[in-house]
């Protein structure tokens, strides 16, 4: 029996050695140590043993099970540095040779830097400006200044990424939004006041239609008797511009946020005929954007008189509003940096975004 099982042995590890792929090598462990394997089923005679045989070759196939097992994972291992060494050797770059194109070419403009220099323009064609504020900021400026009260429900609508306490207790986060821009504009600027913000935002979510990080823009207007009709017609005039359509149809839903009273959804008037998504066209709709009118605990904690000023804001997504446009179907791989979804979506460096020469020409 103990000859049987070293002959066995011998010739498992001669073919795990020999196994020249994972698939070889999966097969061969199955064939082993699987559910119906030749040690399984040898491991099921122990029942009709003797003690005394049982004391004896419990330990032996034991042993035996466990050197296949740890010759598996070590060929397997070593398999796996194989392939990824020849996939290294494939996809290599080799970044010390001469630019072999042209670079005004070759070189692309990331989706996301296109659609905000789109959407700079069609704003500054309006009058606005444009505010940039720290990516890491005080739970003041990210909630508290912004309406949302300690401990209030609304703060979980986020999921933040909190850093560690200070020795004072104060935590910072990475700004959930732009709008802690807001408040710091208000603050530097004394109305009329009108400002886009575009930048980086941060949330604990990932999947194909969200990531950890991802981009805002913030449209704030303040003034005296500022309403309902200057926001309808600015998104209006927004929408159009970026689509690159003669009409729009949009749809306010009210809805909660902190910082704004009263609070819209806005949905854009689209159809998803064949697949494919047409803003301005069809009787669907599709969610863009929130929007709303400065609540008056905001202008008040920016140094603004509610009383005399009134004003509105709204958010959208960039990388969202680059994928409707553009037609990516994955919002992770925009962060992927590969140089073959660049070469499909990005932009030639000299295809600037204007009013007057177009935004996507």
């Amino acid at each position: 029996m103990s000859e049987d099982l070293a002959i066995l042995e011998q010739n498992l590890l001669s073919e795990i050695q020999n196994a020249s792929d994972e698939n070889t090598l999966e097969d061969i462990r199955i064939r082993a140590i699987g559910k119906k394997g030749i040690l399984s089923e040898k491991m099921k005679t122990l029942g009709k043993m003797t003690p005394e045989e049982r004391k004896e070759m419990g330990p032996i196939l034991n042993g035996l099970k466990g050197r296949i097992t740890e010759a598996l994972s070590t060929r397997k291992h070593i398999l796996e540095e194989e392939a990824l060494n020849v996939r290294l050797l494939r996809e290599k770059v080799d970044v010390t040779l001469p630019p072999r194109f042209d670079p005004i070419n070759e070189g692309r403009i990331h989706p996301v830097s296109q659609v905000i220099d789109e959407i700079t323009a069609i704003f500054g064609d309006m009058g606005f400006g444009v505010a940039d504020g720290p990516d890491l900021e005080t739970d003041y400026y990210n909630f508290t200044a912004l309406n949302f009260p300690e401990g209030h429900p609304a703060r979980e609508m986020h999921d933040t990424f909190f850093l560690k306490e200070k020795e004072d207790g104060e935590r910072l986060v990475l700004r959930t939004h732009t709008s802690p821009v807001q408040i710091r504009t208000m603050e530097k600027e004394e109305p009329p006041i009108r400002v886009i913000i575009p930048g980086r935002t941060y949330r604990c979510d990932s999947d194909q239609t969200h990531t950890p990080m991802f981009h805002q823009v913030e449209g704030l207007v303040i003034g005296e008797d500022i309403h309902m009709g200057h926001l309808k017609w600015t998104l209006e005039e927004f929408c159009k511009a970026f689509f690159e359509i003669l009409s729009v149809k949009l749809r306010f839903r009210p809805s909660f946020f902190p910082f704004t009273e009263p609070s819209m959804e806005v949905d854009v008037g689209c159809t998803f005929a064949q697949g494919e998504v047409k803003i301005g066209e069809g009787d669907d709709w599709m969610e863009i954007l929130g929007s709303g009118m400065v609540h008056p605990n905001v202008l008040k904690n920016g140094g603004i008189d509610p009383d005399k000023y009134s004003g509105f804001a709204f958010g959208v997504g960039i990388d969202r509003l680059a994928m409707l446009k553009y037609g990516a179907p994955d919002l992770r791989a925009f962060f992927d940096a590969d140089y073959r979804w660049m070469k499909h979506y990005g932009f030639r460096p000299l295809d600037i975004p204007s009013m007057v020469g177009g935004l996507s020409s």
